[in-house]
């Protein structure tokens, strides 16, 4: 691996962590409203941004009121979303688009969370999951414009 994408890759866990920590309080609840979650675009850009984030919500995820339960289930919505995402992101190319598929595909796949919740604090799953998405989707959808903007200064897609 090259010193870059060690440097980067560590940079993008570390601000993830530090973002997270940040709004701690709401960020392992039933609300969800991360907003280090606006990380997850940066893999619109670079597939390769996938290992950091990743990197980031397993470091964040060890300081969560629920433990293992968020290791489990919070890191392995992030694979599994961003998995898919990469594989989307092979037929599409527009930068929008992009963005705008990432945020309904987090959105979605919330339901994870919600059943985490569900199992840990035994939160109803339904309402668990609308709350959960609200705030996934607000997130995301106010994150897009932010990293399209820093792209057009930073070229995410050169920068790992």
């Amino acid at each position: 691996m090259k010193v870059k994408f060690i440097a980067t890759t560590g940079i993008i866990a570390a601000l993830y962590m530090a973002v997270t920590l940040l709004v701690a309080p709401f960020g392992f609840t039933e609300i969800q409203f991360r907003v280090s979650e606006m990380f997850n675009h940066l893999v619109a850009f670079n597939p390769r941004y996938m290992l950091g984030i990743i990197i980031g919500v397993f470091i964040a995820n060890l300081f969560s009121p629920l433990g293992i339960y968020d290791l489990i289930f919070g890191v392995g919505q992030s694979v599994i979303t961003l998995a898919i995402f990469i594989f989307i992101c092979k037929f599409v190319k527009n930068i929008w688009l992009r963005l705008m598929i990432n945020t309904f595909l987090f959105t979605c796949t919330m339901f994870i969370i919600a059943f985490e919740l569900n199992i840990a604090l035994k939160l109803p799953f339904l309402w668990t999951w609308f709350t959960c998405a609200v705030g996934e989707f607000v997130v995301l959808a106010v994150g897009a414009p932010i990293m399209y903007l820093l792209n057009k200064r930073l070229n995410f897609k050169d920068l790992i």
